[in-house]
């Protein structure tokens, strides 16, 4: 049985034909229109229509969006990138294309695809991770995707880590994301460069010399090239969320952690960091089993694995 995944972002949709293996077949790409609801379900059904020309049959549709989707797995209650609020996708998507469709959290479905076929594999009780941007997050919990009563759980990324800390674009502060995203990142950067322009040298170097363009990019090549002070951002950052997952340990309780996400592209450059903050807050060391800490396995392709395999289910 095939199904189709989709994966909106705040720049691209991307769908994939997806086999039960977890497989993407096909895939095909569009630019994500801006602050238009109407012409984003349009786009999402002509990616669908497109590779159901190129494929034949399928038997369903699952769409990831970064946002909150209620319990039905229909509306999307916000989405501040999208610009969508109370929008119910899914009637105007499964109108447009004929078929069954499921609206999800990216996340979650990332999360799902991790669970399924990626890091976690083999592990009913996962949190996966995303650090990204901010911090998206997703729970497999004995093998079952927990969504919380309204749909709207694992918002990880906005835990109150520092009391009356960086301002979030949640409206609150001191959320986790302001201390251990790809946003955070690039502060450290930027503040490295900005204050000791000797010790960041390789950075500024890279990002010729301006500080404003020491981005994600420039700070993991040059902690790949073994500079000084892009390790040390890592460092911050994978203090920081040994930190948080140290905290879901202790209320959660999972197998294992997996991370996903831009950041953990630097591999065992965040890994380490991370696994180290991890084990020395725990709640209960040395007398409790640790979760195993992973990196996502499937990259950029987690969102639409994990919408297509949903739809299946």
């Amino acid at each position: 049985m095939l199904t189709i995944g989709v994966d909106i972002g705040g720049t691209k949709i991307a769908a994939g034909v997806v086999d039960p293996a977890g497989q993407i077949l096909d895939k095909v790409k569009y630019p994500t229109p801006s602050d238009d609801p109407a012409a984003l379900a349009e786009v999402v059904a002509k990616a669908v229509d497109e590779l159901r020309a190129r494929r034949g049959a399928v038997e369903a549709v699952g769409v990831g969006v970064a946002g909150f989707v209620d319990e039905d797995r229909a509306t999307v209650q916000v989405a501040v990138n999208l610009g969508l609020r109370e929008e119910p996708l899914r009637d105007r998507v499964r109108e447009r294309v004929g078929l069954p469709v499921v609206i999800e959290n990216d996340a979650n479905a990332a999360a799902w695809a991790e669970a399924r076929f990626g890091a976690g594999r083999g592990s009913d009780h996962i949190v996966c991770v995303t650090l990204g941007t901010g911090i998206g997050g997703g729970l497999v919990i004995g093998g079952t995707l927990h969504r919380g009563r309204y749909g709207v759980a694992a918002e990880i990324g906005h835990y109150r880590m520092v009391p009356n800390g960086r301002r979030c674009a949640c409206g609150n502060h001191g959320c986790w994301e302001q201390y251990a995203s790809g946003r955070a990142l690039v502060a450290e950067g930027q503040d490295r460069a900005r204050t000791d322009p000797r010790a960041a040298e390789r950075m500024l170097k890279l990002a010729d010399g301006v500080v404003e363009q020491v981005q994600g990019h420039v700070i993991t090549q040059a902690a790949l090239e073994g500079d000084p002070a892009a390790l040390e951002c890592f460092a911050a950052v994978g203090e920081w969320a040994g930190l948080g997952l140290a905290d879901l340990a202790a209320i959660l309780d999972p197998e294992c952690f997996v991370l996903g996400g831009g950041v953990s592209d630097a591999g065992a450059i965040i890994l380490e960091p991370v696994r180290a903050s991890f084990a020395r807050h725990v709640p209960g060391r040395p007398n409790r089993r640790l979760a195993d800490v992973r990196l996502a396995e499937l990259g950029g392709e987690a969102g639409i694995v994990g919408a297509g395999d949903l739809a299946r289910h």
